[in-house]
């Protein structure tokens, strides 16, 4: 298993969890543990016995964006901002995108900038009771960005969106899983073993139907009702011939409980 200096990366019961860890400068984005992040994610995808990844932050807080010590470059050996956030940013952020796994954000403290976006990035959100999301970007005369855009228009609707963007806005964890940006709020002392417990639940399931369900769900909002339906039968019909699905059926029958293997 790898190690890093920025980065704690642990697996237990086909759960990595993948913490960033800088808790003095509240787990800020810099540019060593950007890169690290890139190479933790791309071994937790050709990680075998991992099915999902919990994706948190070490102290108090999940992430409070970019270290802004580094300056507005982040310190990069890129000349332009655009090639950073091309090298540095995208790489991991579609990695989660793109992935067949699941991704759980365990949200504890602040989520600002950059780490809001990687938190509605991905899959899931669990976040603590006294965690928040904030949008700084406005505050140091910026824009959202990572996706965020994409994100909160999508979650909140443009009025919200719009207003999160241009007044450096701030979400609760209540008005979060209000808005369906957390599936759930848990005290901030069980915020670990409460998404630990959930990601291993999750862990046995059916691989080939998360991946299905994961792959649509994150295109099906540029597409029309019709691609969709169409989509959907061409996904379940290569489900409905795979050895998971017969099995989990026949277990269903003897009441059994399924085992799924991905295949």
């Amino acid at each position: 298993m790898p190690t890093y200096e920025f980065i704690n990366y642990t697996v237990s019961n086909r759960v990595a969890t993948i913490a960033l860890n800088t808790p003095k400068s509240l787990n800020a984005f810099h540019y060593k543990m950007r890169l690290e992040l890139i190479e933790a994610i791309d071994y937790a995808e050709t990680d075998d016995t991992v099915q999902v990844i919990i994706f948190t932050g070490e102290g108090r807080a999940f992430c409070a964006g970019a270290d802004l010590s580094e300056g507005l470059d982040g310190g990069s050996e890129h000349e332009t901002f655009f090639e950073q956030c091309a090298a540095e940013y995208t790489p991991w952020l579609m990695a989660i995108h793109n992935s067949k796994k699941i991704y759980i954000a365990a949200v504890n403290g602040v989520a600002a900038g950059i780490g809001s976006a990687a938190a509605m990035n991905c899959d899931l959100v669990v976040m603590a009771d006294n965690a928040y999301f904030y949008q700084a970007f406005s505050a140091i005369g910026l824009m959202p960005d990572g996706g965020a855009v994409w994100s909160l228009l999508n979650k909140l609707g443009y009025q919200r969106a719009f207003e999160m963007a241009v007044d450096a806005g701030k979400l609760t964890a209540e008005q979060c899983l209000e808005a369906g940006i957390a599936n759930k709020v848990v005290p901030a002392d069980d915020l670990i073993a409460e998404t630990q417990a959930w990601a291993e639940k999750l862990a046995v399931g059916a691989p080939l139907s998360q991946t299905a369900s994961k792959s649509l769900m994150r295109r099906a909002s540029m597409m029309s009702y019709e691609e969709v339906v169409v989509e959907e039968s061409r996904l379940q019909a290569k489900l409905i011939q795979s050895e998971d699905s017969e099995n989990a059926i026949q277990s269903f029958f003897a009441k059994e409980t399924a085992v799924f293997k991905g295949k």
